[in-house]
């Protein structure tokens, strides 16, 4: 990570100011990247958009990082935090990550009362007779048989067997692990009979997705640095005080690439594959069809170091063409410290751009992708970097916030260095506290309406971990976000569901799981077409919801949706009703 002087950080605080949308925020029509005028809509209605409904929903947790003033490199970078349906009764569970004693000595932040460990929460979701959605969450981690070792960062989920239950991947300092969904409530620790058992890995985050388009999710892991607490190295910030070090002072840990064989065994196939030939210190993934060949191509995010954008050449491997695609580096040619990502087609012209979280001063990146996989940054343009330089981004998500059809962005933000902010918080032993940002997509630019997102948008927090999906089933997308060192928060979305959507679920019938990986496009009466890819991975360490969410404005008509199948073939259905979940399984269209 890259430290600042302490008289820039001054000036981009004033920057943050000067930075924000006229009249509050309030969006304004403008052109879109292709040339075509822009549809804005009217911005939603007054009242907060998004409001933190965990401590009353039944989820009380802190984050424990385990500092003891010692500046231990992982205390910086967890947790992560997932969205997955583990029990099959159609809402979202709760997976959270937790942190650990690091070393000897007394910590500086008490750890939680109710004990150290990830937690494991039950979406018992009510719906009462007039249609109301009320969230409660039961902690049903000691029936669950899940056990980790090691400092957690991160979690994925995936079905590896297609049995139809969603396993997980958990990632940490020290800890890469594989738990089987036994559909009986319970998970088994399945990390050595698979072969994706990696102890010794600092693994941050990590994804699910059938390269091969085999019928089997195969396993990408993104691991940070060649660092343990015996090789920490002292390091100091501008004014001499201690501060965590920079990357470049422990080097890059090599990443793994699993092929799925089949009965629950994973093969390691880094090296044959191609990926080991290029690698960083990875903080983030995801995976898309980002040259719309039909075939699943990995973009990877390095802290400080160049990007990887992998290539799938349909036969097992993968060329890395990063710097000849545009998003090796920044627009100006600049290594950037890169965190979260995702990829979605938020300019509506048919092919997936990818937004990156970036280190305060640097400004997020936002990479627009020409249909080829070449792609031109221009987050100065589309009005990000300049809203964003006072910040450091982690996780984030395209998210249609008010379901008007455009995609727009959220991020959750939180300082990994010490500055003149952070060294004036004299009572808080992990002052890395910034504030989230939400932009909103009027028309293919973008207006900071963080100011009307609501009042949980105004806590100081350190950020980390994101993961999006609509939790109470009522048609937008709410938000789950971890904290550093701090409590965690359920971001329930107040406006999505005053306009109309259409929600989907992809299901292969031979498969019984969710088909990651497929293409999704929606046509309207009227309005570009929407395109749209069912994935769980990208953000920051987390895992999201692998339904696809579709906002679709004032139109309440049902639409026609065409989609492509991660095995390459499509099928289209003509009618499928809007303000409902449907599921669509390969086979049935009609």
């Amino acid at each position: 990570m890259l430290r600042l002087s302490l008289p820039l950080a001054l000036l981009l605080t004033a920057f943050a100011t000067a930075c924000s949308s006229p009249g509050g925020g309030q969006p304004s029509s403008s052109a879109s990247t292709d040339g075509r005028q822009g549809q804005a809509a009217a911005a939603p209605a007054a009242g907060e958009w998004f409001t933190d409904r965990a401590q009353e929903s039944g989820i009380d947790f802190v984050h424990f990082n385990g500092m003891t003033g010692k500046f231990y490199q992982p205390e910086i970078m967890g947790p992560g935090v997932a969205l997955f349906d583990f029990d099959n009764d159609g809402d979202l569970d709760v997976y959270l990550v937790q942190g650990t004693q690091l070393g000897t000595g007394t910590p500086l932040i008490a750890p939680p009362a109710a004990g150290l460990g990830d937690r494991l929460y039950r979406n018992d979701l009510q719906v009462a007779a007039d249609g109301a959605h009320t969230v409660r969450f039961t902690d049903v981690t000691a029936q669950s048989g899940i056990r980790p070792r090691g400092y957690g960062m991160g979690v994925a989920a995936g079905d590896i067997d297609n049995d139809g239950y969603v396993d997980l991947y958990l990632t940490g300092f020290g800890r890469n692990q594989l738990f089987h969904n036994n559909g009986n409530g319970t998970f088994t620790d399945v990390s050595k009979a698979s072969g994706t058992d990696d102890p010794v890995s600092w693994g941050v985050s990590a994804t699910f997705f059938d390269y091969d388009r085999d019928g089997l999710l195969d396993l990408f892991v993104g691991n940070y640095l060649n660092y343990t607490l015996q090789t920490h190295t002292p390091c100091f910030g501008p004014s001499g005080a201690p501060d965590y070090c920079r990357p470049e002072v422990y080097g890059a840990q090599p990443n793994r690439l699993y092929h799925n064989a089949g009965g629950g065994r994973f093969v390691d196939v880094t090296i044959a594959s191609g990926v080991a030939r290029a690698f960083g210190p990875a903080l983030g993934c995801v995976a898309a069809d980002l040259n719309n060949d039909g075939w699943p191509d990995l973009f990877v995010t390095n802290d400080e170091q160049e990007n990887q954008l992998w290539i799938n050449q349909k036969d097992g491997t993968f060329v890395n063409t990063a710097l000849a695609a545009g998003v090796a580096l920044g627009a100006s040619g600049e290594r950037k410290a890169n965190m979260g990502v995702d990829a979605g087609d938020f300019d509506a012209d048919g092919d997936e751009d990818l937004f990156v979280t970036e280190l305060i001063s640097q400004g997020s990146s936002l990479w627009v992708n020409d249909g080829t996989a070449t792609f031109e940054e221009l987050s100065a343009r589309l009005g990000i970097r300049g809203p964003s330089l006072p910040y450091t981004g982690f996780g984030t998500s395209w998210i249609d916030v008010d379901n008007d059809g455009w995609l727009d962005i959220l991020a959750v933000n939180g300082d990994v260095n010490q500055n003149v902010k952070t060294l004036s918080r004299k009572d808080d032993p992990f002052p890395m506290g910034q504030r989230k940002q939400l932009f909103r997509n009027v028309g293919g630019r973008f207006d900071d309406v963080s100011a009307l997102a609501g009042k949980v948008f105004d806590l100081v927090e350190a950020g980390r971990g994101a993961a999006f999906g609509d939790i109470d089933n009522d048609g937008d997308t709410d938000v789950l976000v971890a904290n550093g060192a701090g409590r965690m928060r359920l971001l329930i979305n107040n406006v999505g569901s005053r306009q109309h959507w259409v929600g989907l679920r992809l299901v292969s019938p031979g498969l019984k799981r969710d088909a990651v990986g497929a293409r999704i496009e929606v046509q309207r009466a009227s309005g570009p077409l929407l395109v749209r890819h069912a994935h769980a991975d990208g953000s920051y360490a987390s895992a999201n919801d692998p339904r696809v969410l579709v906002g679709l404005g004032a139109s309440a008509d049902p639409v026609r949706v065409r989609v492509r199948w991660p095995d390459g073939n499509t099928e289209e259905w003509s009618a499928v009703p809007t303000d409902r979940y449907t599921t669509l399984t390969q086979g049935a269209s009609r």
